[in-house]
């Protein structure tokens, strides 16, 4: 079964409150009332009455049936005020966090998750990664013993759905990084149905080229089956070793990974972002995320560039992660 056909399943019967902050973005508001009219998930939208309504009335979108928020005039702000004070321990007095939160719909929308009004947020058609990724860090924080988020791409073609990791945030990982986000895309793979095998990345199959860069993926792989020894995970690996199975069986003889692996584990941004669009442009996959890892509750970025479907399809995301959070709960 196609990845979105699953998602619709197990998202449908539950429907989960997401938040869409870029209420006023065209291509979110018509997302919105998609997943509204398709029993996918309870979205909140945010943005002034008078610009979400003029949107919907240029683009025919019927959006009686959303739940709308005006940061300015939301009637419950003062909560929000509270315990955005309280979670910053200090750092914001009431009228900063007031400002704040009145006039920056992504503190706004972040805030109404981390009070349970939604169970996860999708933004970034009209911001950068870091106006998304940056209140998540600061109000909705990483699980205990996880250091940095990471950004994910799932990689769709037809019936084929592979892991990218990471493409998104961490320019130059560490070993320690590269394990940990090696864990957590495993992690990622299994919320979506794919059984993960996991490849961590190099210029170097099994010690086939020796440089600090070959060394640092050894060292991850090493750290990575340390702290999930149950989870099929291997590197370093060129990625035709980690692909192709002819390959695999000259250049890694032996392992379990080699010439199956489905999450791909790079060894820095540069190689991520240029591999998943090469991957994209190239193959013609379709390129859903980056879904950020590790946060305590599902906040997802989107692409300044992307369209409708790319809206609907990482809200049904972000709601899949959020029922896994609550069976976790």
């Amino acid at each position: 079964m196609k990845l979105f056909d699953t998602l619709k399943q197990k998202v449908s019967p539950i429907r989960p409150t997401i938040v869409l902050p870029e209420g006023v973005d065209e291509r979110v508001l018509g997302a919105a009332v998609r997943l509204k009219n398709d029993g996918m998930v309870e979205p909140i939208v945010i943005g002034p009455k008078a610009e979400l309504e003029a949107v919907a009335t240029k683009h025919g979108f019927d959006i009686s049936q959303l739940t709308q928020y005006d940061p300015a005039t939301y009637e419950d702000i003062e909560t929000l005020v509270e315990a955005f004070v309280a979670r910053r321990k200090g750092k914001a007095t009431p009228e900063q966090a007031r400002e704040l939160l009145t006039s920056d719909v992504n503190y706004f929308g972040t805030m109404l998750v981390h009070t349970g009004k939604a169970e996860g947020l999708v933004s970034g058609a009209m911001h950068a990664t870091a106006d998304t990724v940056r209140p998540a860090l600061q109000i909705i924080k990483m699980q205990e013993g996880i250091k940095k988020t990471s950004g994910v791409f799932i990689m769709v073609r037809d019936n084929e759905q592979y892991v990218f990791s990471d493409c998104a945030i961490n320019i130059a990982p560490d070993a320690a990084d590269l394990a940990e986000n090696a864990y957590l895309s495993a992690l990622t793979a299994k919320t979506f149905g794919i059984e993960p095998q996991v490849a961590l990345l190099s210029f170097s199959t099994k010690g086939s080229a020796k440089s600090p860069e070959t060394e640092k993926v050894i060292e991850a792989t090493r750290l990575a089956k340390e702290k999930a020894p149950n989870l099929p995970i291997d590197g370093e690996l060129q990625f035709d070793a980690a692909f192709v199975p002819s390959v695999a069986a000259k250049k890694a003889p032996g392992s379990d990974v080699a010439g199956n692996a489905n999450v791909f584990v790079f060894p820095s941004l540069e190689a991520g972002n240029i591999g998943y669009k090469m991957v994209q442009r190239f193959g013609g996959f379709e390129a859903i995320g980056p879904i950020l890892q590790g946060l305590n509750k599902p906040v997802n970025d989107l692409s300044r560039g992307c369209n409708e479907e790319d809206v609907y399809k990482l809200t049904l995301i972000t709601a899949a992660q959020a029922i896994d959070e609550r069976n976790e709960a």
